[in-house]
């Protein structure tokens, strides 16, 4: 049997499941292909804000039902916002999984955005906004998306800025879906114990009448990148600094490669390069980690720390030290054994959370039209050799081509 199954509703709506005969819960989600690098500059957090506006009334239910009704049989219901993706998700147990469905179409697609709610909820999001200034290992990645995709909706923030918040009306949110709501990239995800053809009935008999639209959105690649050093003053107590650039894009060949070299450089294992070199060796940061993310038409690297001020320099020389040990020097043959054997571990862990996977392969079938297996992947990833790995380096850990963000503390006015 095939790890999924997928099957198109006349409105080009996909549904997508994989049955799990083991499991007691059922987990489903909606994703759309929209999200913050489609708005215009007035509109940015607008994406954001219809995620938050979509439970606050539908044309058959008010926010309180919405939010009561998955709670009350014990399920969890969700939502989130990325660059390229609006997503509504749900979790509960498998005899609900149609009260689930019926809900997440009813918010993603049925949202009449009720006037009153609108001003309740800019106020939330205007606190999430202080909350996340207010954190600086947030505020730090938010705004150096800004330094690496300058003057581009990439760079922009998915919660917006203060003024747009304060400007968004109800009208705006109907016409930015109607502008980007296409239903040949949107997707039903669900992994279950539940047969395919009864998820296949379901999720029709709550989709099939969404009218079939198009949208001539047109998602426009950043035209160039320009290496910058940006140092900023805040009221906080440890510098934080952010480093990295552009990098491959979704389709590019030499995504997982490089994901691998991300990997091992300062990935989510305590045995990462960088968190055994500044953490254990010298002790210079608490937690260190590098990240890529690909996009449709680009990819994202950031390496990010905090550390005491009169530490900055010396974590920012040992960082360039690693990044020009993975230049000059070959990894050996048990290096690379080992790289690749921790990646197809976390790999294979992650793909545990049925949660997790759902939200995965509704993304991957959004982005690329199919899912591949483990299997796939781990002989993709065996088939990678040391040559590549060094050529990936010396390309993306230019020292040249890197972009700095760094917010110190403020001087002390006593001083």
């Amino acid at each position: 049997m095939e790890d999924y199954e997928v099957y198109t509703l006349p409105n080009g709506i996909r549904i997508v499941h994989k049955q799990v005969p083991h499991t007691q819960i059922a987990h489903c989600g909606i994703m759309l292909d929209i999200g913050s690098r489609d708005e215009l500059p007035q509109q940015e957090g607008l994406a954001h804000f219809w995620e938050h506006m979509a439970f606050k009334g539908t044309k058959k239910r008010k926010s309180f039902h919405i939010i009561n009704r998955l709670e009350t049989v014990g399920g969890e219901l969700n939502a989130y916002t990325t660059k390229e993706k609006v997503c509504f998700h749900a979790s509960v147990l498998g005899l609900h999984f149609e009260k689930a469905t019926e809900l997440l179409a009813d918010i993603a697609f049925h949202s009449v955005f009720p006037e009153k709610q609108i001003e309740k909820e800019r106020s939330v999001i205007l606190e999430e906004m202080a909350m996340y200034y207010d954190s600086p290992e947030d505020a730090l990645q938010d705004d150096f998306d800004q330094v690496v995709f300058k003057n581009h909706p990439l760079g922009g923030n998915i919660l917006g800025t203060p003024e747009t918040v304060k400007s968004f009306t109800r009208d705006q949110l109907q016409s930015f879906i109607v502008d980007n709501l296409d239903t040949e990239r949107v997707v039903f995800s669900s992994v279950s114990n539940l047969p395919f053809s009864k998820v296949k009935k379901i999720a029709s008999k709550y989709l099939i009448d969404i009218p079939h639209r198009t949208s001539e959105r047109k998602r426009l690649a950043p035209e160039s990148y320009e290496p910058q050093r940006v140092t900023v003053e805040r009221p906080i107590t440890q510098a934080q600094c952010a480093i990295g650039r552009p990098s491959y894009a979704l389709a590019d060949p030499r995504r997982l490669p490089f994901f691998m070299l991300v990997n091992l450089l300062g990935g989510p294992g305590m045995n990462s390069r960088l968190n055994m070199n500044l953490r254990e060796k010298f002790g210079l940061v608490y937690s260190i980690e590098a990240s890529y993310t690909p996009f449709l038409d680009t990819g994202f690297l950031g390496i990010y720390f905090g550390t005491d001020q009169k530490h900055l320099d010396r974590s920012s020389a040992l960082i360039t030290r690693e990044l020009k040990a993975l230049r000059e020097k070959t990894l050996t043959k048990l290096q690379l054994h080992n790289t690749k054997e921790q990646l197809m571990g976390q790999l294979a862990m992650s793909e545990e959370s049925n949660q997790s996977f759902m939200l995965t392969m509704g993304k991957s079938i959004l982005d690329t039209g199919k899912l591949d297996s483990l299997e796939e992947i781990f002989k993709e990833i065996r088939e990678v050799d040391a040559g590549l790995m060094q050529d990936l380096a010396n390309e993306m850990f230019d020292e040249s081509q890197l972009s700095y963000l760094t917010f110190v503390p403020e001087p002390d006015e006593d001083e």
